[in-house]
């Protein structure tokens, strides 16, 4: 977390939480839920009783990426927020709450969508062949663009992965996709 950030909350400990503003894909993107796009509808059909999701704006100013991307965490409940200033801001999940890029190399590293490196501990894979990775940052769907780099570390005998369907993942490894919903309940 930045420094500023830790300053901020410690100026202002008493801000209140915001919910339903800012999304994050499965790919690893960034968008921002203005009113009109929640009102269209939650950010994923994943989301527990939807039918229509609405993402709103796909955020393309790299350093307020980087800003999000460096305060980005989670908290006990397993909601992941983006610590903005003193304010969180939690964060709807369009599948899970980190996403994987794979290096090509012979030790098939691994980085999150936010940039930081991780060591894999587990491989999974759900009932329509996606790919997940638990690491030591948190739980992860691997990108798209890196599903060959994933299947030549499987078969290359590095991950053996284990077949979990996807509505059982949030439960088994600890993470909410919108933590908005549950403030609705």
């Amino acid at each position: 977390m930045d420094d500023i950030v830790r300053q901020a909350i410690a100026k202002w400990p008493n801000v209140p939480n915001c919910y339903g503003w800012l999304g994050l894909d499965a790919r690893g993107n960034w968008y921002m839920r203005d009113d009109r796009a929640q009102a269209a509808g939650p950010f994923s059909s994943a989301t527990p009783g939807a039918s229509v999701a609405s993402r709103g704006s796909l955020l393309k100013h790299e350093k307020l990426i980087d800003f999000i991307r460096r305060n980005y965490e989670s908290d006990a409940a397993g909601q992941w927020f983006f610590q903005n200033g003193p304010q969180r801001v939690y964060v709807e999940l369009e599948a899970t709450p980190l996403v994987w890029r794979v290096d090509a190399g012979p030790a098939f590293a691994v980085s999150a969508h936010t940039g930081r490196p991780a060591r894999v501990q587990r491989c999974v894979t759900d009932e329509e062949g996606r790919v997940y990775l638990e690491t030591d940052l948190g739980f992860g769907l691997v990108h798209t663009q890196d599903m060959t780099h994933a299947a030549d570390a499987v078969e290359r005998g590095l991950w053996v992965p284990q077949e979990m369907a996807a509505g059982d993942l949030p439960a088994r490894f600890g993470y909410v996709c919108s933590p908005m919903a549950l403030q609705k309940k």
